[in-house]
């Protein structure tokens, strides 16, 4: 178990190496073989550890270990009164954690082996910092994932944050990557700043911050269920930083943006490890969440009206990676709506599964962009089955697990969230219920827009003309259809493309365009493991209705305690016969949704042209995403700008006119004072002087020191006062 200290390690490591070595040294293959070698050893290490905790007994399933002191003890206020605090670097490994550790691992090693082919392009030092961002990324988040404590979680996820915003803007030329890394910078912040209120209530009501001392503690006082009390705001508080980081509603605006970034990194950060960061510290804080059942509520209604929107909005976008991205936002929504019935183990698994089927559709959705010349928007693919076969039956996989179809993976951890919902609340069931319906339509939207009907992708000519050669090789490439040929690239919503339409060169010399094809095998592998783990990942779900264990509740069971206090006080489940009818329902909403994207975009694609036409308001409604970009553009921003404004005129005006006018009076009282102190102090000064200096030439007159004067003068003195004292009489 000591091991699991260079789980986090091994990645720092690497990016140590790529980004202080690789960037003047390293070739893209030593660079790309560093990152990916620290990434399969954390994964070995990672799958060791997970192998050790579960061949402990159940009770057992933790170990903490103490890699050094961080704070020393320091007096600190609390609710009752002074304690000594200090903060220690703890790794805790647990059933919960070893269970992100594979996810990170796994599939982060998967989407490093994918990017060594998807960013060969980049510039040899642009390569090696790409991977050291990556590794870095990574041990951040083993770092949040493996904390013991609150503190040592919370520099995990301000690390996090700090990757997203160099990997979102990693093509930083693109102006509008490098405003989506800001804006998720700075959401996120925003996030932050509730959790780490929410860190320092946590200390000033249990004077510490340790997880398993704070559900020791929290687990002897009684639930909030009267009114809104210390643990309900502590909860609220973790819940506005879990609401940042995993894109919720009201601030889910950074992660449709963030698709400016590389695709590797919308895989990684936005479906399989950042985005779930939230969901991950819910459930550790389950202790604290289900004293506070009033937050609870908050949280499944958040997250039901989150997947619901954002759902909606994934109906009619036209950017390939914008579908994703907003269904990354709909299906984080399903994980907090479980987290808020008290389904933890419901969320974690579903974290689980979307890591699998999220990180292939985004990984396949990149392979199909590397062949389309770096082209995003369906409307312009279609047929790219008969050309890219791998890529087509590896994404059809991830859509039917996300669709909720059995066998696969989505499946299972969709409908347990789904039994929940029913359990708990029937009207957040109703909603859930819909955004599957919603999610099955969009996922094969996605796939019937891109991969069926006719190709309406550029045209290759067999032979390039000579002039068309020409204006390709100006701009770096080898073929003029190859969008980089005309710096179409730096499209605001496409990235810089890795194209797979580049020309094929015969001995003759000639130059035939081959067209969009399967990427390199390390691209190809990648997809077809993660479809792999899409397919198996479900099975260690499988509910008791059908014959199965439900083994991964059941091994998650210890991180939890004793469970939660379901919303709306459901505490009796399902007969297996309402189970399975429950189950049944599910796929049936599931497959109607397929087959009327199948209807819609397949046999009849007019029928959506006509539906936009007839309900034009909705549609652009939709398009515009509820105009909440705009909405935050024209209160938040421009506000904070406004008021930025006039700060900035007020100092200028007011404050800095009161400084000079002080300046300004003291110049002239110094004036004055030096005036006065030249012409009247020193004048009565050097007046004194004069006088006594000529006063000092008489008196210097009666002291001669002869005699004869002395004696002179007593007679005077005598005689005169003889005179007065004769007349006197």
């Amino acid at each position: 178990m000591k091991l699991i200290l260079f789980i986090p390690l091994l990645p720092a490591a690497g990016a140590a190496l790529n980004g202080l070595i690789g960037v003047r040294w390293f070739g893209r293959r030593v660079s790309g073989f560093v990152a990916c070698a620290v990434m399969a050893l954390a994964c070995g290490l990672s799958i060791g550890a997970f192998a050790s905790l579960l061949a402990l007994p159940p009770e057992a399933r933790v170990h903490d270990i103490v890699l050094g002191h961080w704070i020393p003890a320091i007096p600190l206020e609390t609710a009752t009164g002074i304690v000594m605090f200090s903060a220690s670097w703890t790794a805790r490994i647990d059933p919960l954690a070893a269970i992100m550790l594979l996810v990170v691992t796994g599939v982060g090693f998967l989407i490093h082996v994918y990017a060594t082919a998807y960013m060969k392009d980049e510039p040899r030092s642009g390569y090696a910092r790409f991977f050291c961002y990556l590794n870095l990324f990574c041990f951040f988040m083993l770092v949040l994932v493996l904390a013991g404590n609150f503190l040592v979680m919370f520099v995990g996820w301000e690390g996090v944050g700090l990757c997203s915003y160099l990997l979102i803007g990693f093509w930083h030329e693109k102006h509008s990557a490098a405003n989506a890394g800001k804006k998720a910078f700075l959401v996120n912040r925003i996030g932050d700043w509730g959790f780490l209120l929410g860190i320092f209530l946590v200390f000033f009501t249990f004077g510490t911050l340790d997880f398993r001392e704070v559900a020791l503690t929290v687990g002897t006082m009684s639930p909030e269920t009267t009114g809104f009390g210390v643990l309900s705001a502590i909860c609220i508080l973790l819940f506005v930083g879990a609401t940042g980081k995993s894109a919720q509603i009201p601030l889910h605006v950074w992660l449709p943006d963030a698709m400016e970034g590389p695709t590797p990194v919308s895989a990684l950060i936005h479906a399989a490890t950042m985005v779930t960061a939230g969901v991950y510290m819910v459930a550790r804080s389950s202790a604290l969440f289900v004293h506070a059942p009033l937050v609870m509520e908050i949280v499944a209604i958040v997250g039901a009206l989150t997947a619901l929107m954002a759902a909606t909005i994934a109906l009619v976008q036209t950017d390939i990676k914008r579908v994703l991205a907003y269904s990354t936002v709909s299906q984080l929504g399903y994980m907090f709506v479980a987290a808020g019935m008290g389904a933890f183990s419901a969320a974690v698994f579903h974290l689980v599964t979307h890591a699998f089927f999220k990180a292939l559709l985004f990984l396949g959705t990149g392979a199909v962009i590397h062949a389309m010349a770096g082209e995003q928007d369906m409307l312009r693919m279609g047929g790219l089955r008969k050309h890219m076969p791998v890529t087509f039956v590896t994404m059809m996989l991830g859509a039917l697990a996300m669709a909720g179809i059995p066998p696969l993976s989505g499946f299972f951890s969709k409908d347990e969230i789904l039994y929940h919902a029913f359990l708990g609340n029937r009207i957040l069931w109703g909603i859930t219920t819909a955004t599957t319906l919603l999610t099955a339509f969009y996922m094969f939207r996605l796939m019937s827009l891109t991969f069926y009907g006719k190709y309406r992708g550029p045209v290759y000519s067999a032979i390039a003309s000579p002039a068309a050669a020409a204006q390709a090789a100006a701009h770096g490439v080898d073929h003029p259809h190859d969008a980089r040929a005309h710096g179409e690239a730096h499209r605001p919503l496409h990235e810089v493309t890795h194209g797979g339409a580049d020309a094929d060169v015969p001995p003759d010399g000639s130059r035939r365009a081959r067209g969009p094809q399967e990427g390199p095998a390390a691209i190809t592998v990648a997809l077809m493991a993660l479809a792999v783990g899409v397919i198996v990942a479900g099975f260690m779900g499988v509910p008791q209705a059908i014959g199965g264990t439900n083994a991964i509740e059941r091994f998650l069971a210890p991180s939890f305690g004793l469970g939660a206090f379901p919303v709306g006080g459901a505490g009796v489940g399902l007969s297996r016969g309402g189970s399975i009818a429950l189950m049944l329902f599910s796929i049936l909403v599931s497959a109607a949704g397929i087959l009327t994207a199948r209807h819609f975009y397949t046999r009849n694609p007019e029928v959506p042209r006509r539906l936009a036409a007839r309900w034009p308001a909705a549609h652009t409604l939709l398009q515009n995403k509820y105009y909440l970009d705009e909405l935050y553009l024209a209160t938040i921003v421009r506000g904070t700008m406004a008021a930025a404004r006039g700060s900035f005129s007020f100092d200028r005006r007011v404050v800095d006119a009161a400084v000079n006018a002080f300046g300004w009076g003291t110049q002239i009282a110094a004036w004055f004072s030096h005036m006065f102190d030249k012409h009247v102090v020193d004048g009565i000064v050097n007046l004194a002087g004069g006088t006594a200096g000529r006063g000092s030439f008489l008196v210097r007159r009666l002291q001669t020191g002869l005699i004869q004067n002395y004696a002179l003068i007593i007679v005077l003195g005598l005689f005169a006062f003889l005179t007065v004292f004769l007349f006197a009489r």
